[in-house]
């Protein structure tokens, strides 16, 4: 039963109406990665075209945090119309001429989907509610002017993280074939991130705030859901600086992650299947 207790992380993240408010800027982006930042935003103009709809940062580096030789650099791209596997590729290869280019930054994830399956009801209160509140507009038109404001509340929860039960068995697959110690540390890194992410959506609507540091989501789950603290300020803390033994990742898909995605479907039920 999840203790009745008051967080020690005082709720923000929302403006004076209660909705979320966006978070990043390119203001906010760390003098090292601004070289970065300028070379993404003209690669991916010259690799799209007029194909390109719009272009995002998310993640650490809109929002100021980022650590060089750390940190990677995460995009969103909405093109204009559906991507091919070909465009996938190029990002992928686009993706490790960077890395490899720029030494202060650890890998980069982008993300690829096209204008209208962003505004897509479907996803209105899960990629739509990513772009409008944790993108940040780097090129193009801004999607955010068509979607909807959120507010921190069951729904959101709910499309946002309600479908752990079908990730587990993924996970469990990609753990079976990590075959390195670099594979391994990076499924920890992304693992730990998840699981925290969704311990903190499932506590949010009752906190009700918004925030992206792992640290600050750990101690907000932990207040009301103590037998589960140390798991989780475990994994916010593997988040950033993962290790890569095999048995944390054990750990996430035979116990926490069960528990989380069971305890999920309780309070807020399950996510809207996607085809």
């Amino acid at each position: 039963m999840a203790a009745k207790t008051v967080p020690a992380v005082a709720a923000k993240g929302l403006d004076a109406e209660g909705f979320i408010e966006r978070e990043g800027s390119l203001g906010r982006v760390p003098h090292p990665f601004r070289p970065v930042v300028a070379a993404a935003r003209d690669r991916v103009l010259d690799l799209f075209g007029s194909r390109l709809h719009s272009a995002y940062l998310y993640g650490s580096i809109p929002r100021g945090t980022a650590r060089v030789g750390r940190s990677d650099l995460d995009l969103l791209l909405a093109l204009k119309d559906e991507p091919t596997e070909a465009d996938r590729e190029d990002v992928q290869t686009l993706g490790k001429t960077l890395d490899e280019e720029f030494p202060q930054i650890d890998g980069v994830g982008t993300l690829l989907y096209s204008r209208t399956l962003l505004l897509s009801e479907l996803e209105r209160h899960d990629m739509g509610w990513f772009v409008a509140c944790l993108c940040t507009p780097l090129l193009g038109d801004d999607l955010a002017e068509y979607l909807p404001r959120y507010r921190p509340d069951s729904l959101l929860a709910r499309e946002t993280n309600g479908d752990l039960a079908l990730l587990l068995p993924r996970w469990r697959e990609r753990i079976e074939a990590a075959d390195s110690a670099e594979t391994r540390s990076r499924l920890v890194r992304f693992m730990s991130r998840h699981l925290v992410r969704t311990a903190f959506t499932l506590v949010m609507p009752r906190w009700n705030g918004w925030t992206s540091d792992l640290a600050e989501m750990a101690e907000v789950f932990a207040a009301y859901y103590p037998e589960r603290a140390d798991q989780a300020r475990t994994a916010a803390v593997l988040g950033g600086s993962p290790s890569a033994d095999t048995a944390v990742l054990r750990t996430y898909v035979d116990d926490l992650g069960p528990w989380l995605a069971d305890e999920y479907t309780r309070v807020h039920g399950t996510k809207t299947p996607r085809p």
